[in-house]
């Protein structure tokens, strides 16, 4: 695996593995219960996190299984790079996707399901990135909703920026 989606990964996998160690000893009735009316459950906002790297993973597999002509980055996928990081840093609350949003996420889900959901999906990440070719590290081969073509790389930090602004969500409807 290329080490810069390593540096990536690991501080991904540490921050889940630190959270289901803080989640473990809460009940499946707490993990569920949301903060207050329209707001996320903390199990909720793990699934949101999970669908949201399921349906990237899913988006790369398709594209790629048709050997697209793709894009060379430059310092416009760079400045989308910094966008989503700073983005994803503002305070503000955003309205998410419909793929990812209140209406794809469990009502009522145990943690248990919810861990082996997401051990599976990193998995496939995981085993994904280490088969994929050194050619696509500097394409654009990921599509964000919001930021654009970005590269693996910007995928992979994408997704460590959401899961931190998410892990603090919920770590605050714990409180």
């Amino acid at each position: 695996m290329h080490p810069s989606f390593q540096s990536l990964l690991i501080p991904m996998e540490k921050e889940r593995l630190e959270l289901f160690a803080e989640l473990e000893a809460r009940s499946d009735e707490a993990l569920n219960r949301g903060p207050g009316p329209g707001k996320w459950s903390p199990i909720q906002v793990m699934h949101h996190l999970i669908i949201s790297e399921e349906l990237s993973l899913r988006y790369l597999q398709k594209k790629l299984s048709y050997n697209p002509t793709l894009k060379k980055a430059g310092p416009a996928a760079l400045l989308r790079r910094w966008v989503l990081k700073t983005y994803l840093w503002l305070p503000f609350k955003f309205k998410a996707p419909k793929a990812v949003n209140e209406e794809a996420l469990p009502r009522y889900v145990t943690f248990v399901e919810t861990l082996a959901r997401w051990e599976k999906i990193r998995k496939e990440m995981t085993d994904f990135l280490e088969q994929a070719p050194k050619e696509l590290l500097d394409k654009e081969v990921y599509k964000h909703l919001v930021a654009g073509r970005l590269t693996l790389e910007g995928m992979l930090e994408f997704f460590l920026y959401h899961s931190r602004r998410h892990l603090a969500q919920i770590r605050r409807s714990l409180d």
